[in-house]
């Protein structure tokens, strides 16, 4: 039998010309967003304010299975799209492991990540509303980067609130959006009210997704040609990042090969959500039943320790309510904590789907987390991101177990991009200066006292 190749490429043809809505296949749905003043099921049109109308007509939708990709964002896909399924032999040789490890690398485009494939969407449908700007935030830069270039490249204005701690670890983040023409600014900030308030409460905060969310969404209200769009967590985002399983099931299919585990790791949940959903298609239609696992940080672990529960998607608590695994929107990762994945929250899809057992999840802490980025650099010669970097370590347990049970298993992770941009957190990691945090118990019962009483 002829050796698989290292990478595995798809035509330009075979790049997937619709989105896949999980949400069609799931037997339980995910519990409806709820309007925060009046706690029922929010509306389609009290979205309108906040999103794009397509985009909003797309996060209510639990029933229809496919999308059609709009033309012009086809185009915009096949200036780096499809993305390559890689074959891992030289970490399979250095583990010693009779398990066969593939990855499907999102990191080539400038963004360096899959951020590019919810971004190219949001601008598209933005631009067609006839909108003259966006605003969004950012964690450790790779949404804002893959949102600027893709209002540079449908010619829209965008506004990125991105995290201070972030903005501050990151400056080259910040030169790269500007570049695309986009304003940044690190958050909270003294630019709204809501950052206001928090800077009051906590001068030397440095920051959180949720906090960048509210700034950055109290904007985009004051503006009616202006709109916000979000790089994680929504049913929208997960629809549009679909792309990645799509094509990874359809790249596996000519090499004959089907996983046995599919992982990711889970900040908000795009990349795991868009990598796992043909996959997960199959496991609930009863067609294969592959593993599904979840790594997260345990510096910021909703899924291990948080609590299933409507709160808010944001710091200032403006968004509507989303029944999701939550430390609380009000919480604040450690401002040691280098390895992205900061949100408090995790998709109300990804939470459903826990919840009711087809998935698992796991924490690791950040040396653990970066010793396997390095091994995985020496060896397959990609330097990383350190979000992707959980989900390395997560296969390389899986491959560990495979050693000692002998099982020849077939394990498919998603890199979600590369670390180039991460220099910082690997020279701390080089120079032994890097520290893990796990909050404690009473570190994260704040959060869960101040959850909305919802019944």
């Amino acid at each position: 039998m002829a050796k698989i190749p290292y990478k595995t490429y798809l035509t330009e043809e075979e790049i997937p010309k619709q989105w896949y809505n999980i949400r069609a296949d799931m037997k339980e749905k995910p519990d409806p967003m709820l309007n925060p003043a009046t706690l029922q099921p929010i509306k389609l049109e009290e979205l309108y304010p906040i999103f794009c109308k397509e985009l909003c007509r797309q996060e209510m939708d639990n029933d229809t299975r496919y999308y059609d990709i709009p033309e012009e964002v086809l185009e915009n896909y096949k200036m780096y799209r499809p993305s390559p399924l890689i074959r891992a032999y030289n970490l399979e040789q250095a583990l010693d492991t009779p398990a066969k490890i593939y990855c499907k690398f999102e990191g080539n485009n400038t963004s360096g990540s899959h951020k590019l494939n919810a971004a190219s969407a949001m601008a598209y449908y933005a631009k067609k509303q006839g909108l003259k700007s966006l605003t969004t935030e950012t964690g450790a830069g790779q949404w804002g980067t893959a949102l600027a270039m893709a209002c540079a490249y449908f010619g829209l204005g965008l506004t990125v609130y991105m995290v201070k701690v972030s903005f501050q670890q990151k400056p080259f983040r910040k030169s790269v959006m500007e570049t695309y023409g986009a304003k940044i600014i690190p958050s909270p900030s003294d630019t709204t009210e809501v950052g206001r308030a928090i800077l009051a409460h906590d001068p030397n905060t440095g920051g959180s997704l949720g906090c960048a969310i509210s700034e950055a969404i109290e904007v985009s209200l004051q503006d009616d040609s202006c709109r916000y769009t979000l790089g994680s967590v929504l049913n929208q985002v997960l629809l549009h990042q679909s792309i990645i399983g799509l094509e990874s099931k359809t790249a596996m299919e000519k090499i004959g090969e089907y996983p046995d585990i599919v992982i990711g790791c889970t900040g908000g949940g795009s990349n795991l959500g868009g990598l796992m959903a043909s996959f997960m298609q199959d496991k609930l239609t009863g067609r294969k039943n592959p593993r599904f696992l979840a790594v997260e940080p345990a510096s910021c672990p909703s899924l291990t320790r948080g609590k299933y529960a409507y709160d808010f998607c944001d710091t200032g608590k403006t968004t509507p309510l989303a029944k999701m695994y939550t430390l609380g929107c009000e919480f604040i990762p450690s401002a040691n904590h280098a390895g992205g994945l900061r949100y408090h929250g995790l998709s109300p899809i990804l939470s459903k789907l826990y919840h009711d057992g087809y998935m698992e999840a796991i924490a690791v802490e950040q040396n653990k987390v970066f010793e396997a980025a390095t091994l995985f650099a020496r060896r397959e010669q990609i330097l990383p991101a350190p979000e992707s970097a959980h989900a390395i370590y997560g296969a390389l347990q899986e491959a560990l177990k495979c050693k000692e049970s002998g099982e020849a298993k077939t394990i498919l992770f998603g890199l979600t991009g590369t670390g180039y941009f991460d220099m910082n957190a690997y020279a701390q990691y080089n120079e032994g200066k890097m520290t893990d945090y796990i909050p404690t118990d009473e570190d994260l019962q704040p959060g869960f006292d101040a959850l909305p009483k919802v019944d």
